[in-house]
């Protein structure tokens, strides 16, 4: 049982990191930040004791953003990166939308009823994961995988400077 101190200050740590991301001009800056976002979440993950999400939010993630960042530096064509990121000029309308969004979401789990389930949890959750994935579903997964690979290859086609 973990501390709910541990996460308060996780959940802290992660929301401001969440803004400095919206924030920060620099964009080399806003995507490390969001790194620190993800490992956030990751780490709440492990305090609600779900060990495979939050590998998988690394993982996953961690990819993203070292590929966030290449086509971030690809496709920014200025001399100065720290200027690099121009929609910062939207944070009245952007932080009221998201009061907004807040709002309605804290309304909703005021709200909500939650039932507690009281049923153990499968010792090997993990193991009828890879068998459901690789099994069962194992043409979707291919499918999500090739398209993945698909936009990827298309990104870089796109991002890819134009030579005479």
């Amino acid at each position: 049982m973990v501390s709910p101190l541990v996460f308060w200050i996780v959940a802290g740590i992660t929301i401001i990191a969440a803004l400095a991301v919206v924030n920060l001009t620099n964009l080399i800056h806003s995507a490390l930040w969001l790194i620190v976002a993800f490992v956030g979440v990751a780490i709440t993950y492990l305090i609600l004791e779900a060990e495979f999400l939050a590998a998988v939010q690394i993982i996953v993630y961690a990819g993203a953003i070292a590929i966030l960042i290449v086509f971030g530096v690809m496709l920014t064509r200025r001399g100065d990166i720290r200027e690099s990121n121009l929609f910062n000029n939207y944070r009245l309308a952007g932080g009221l939308i998201s009061l907004g969004l807040m709002a309605t979401i804290v309304t909703m789990v005021v709200k909500t009823q939650w039932a507690i389930d009281v049923a153990a949890v499968p010792a090997n959750s993990v193991g009828l994961l890879a068998q459901n994935l690789l099994g069962q579903f194992v043409i979707p997964f291919e499918i999500a995988a090739m398209l993945l690979l698909v936009a990827l290859v298309g990104a870089i086609i796109i991002a890819k400077e134009v030579r005479d």
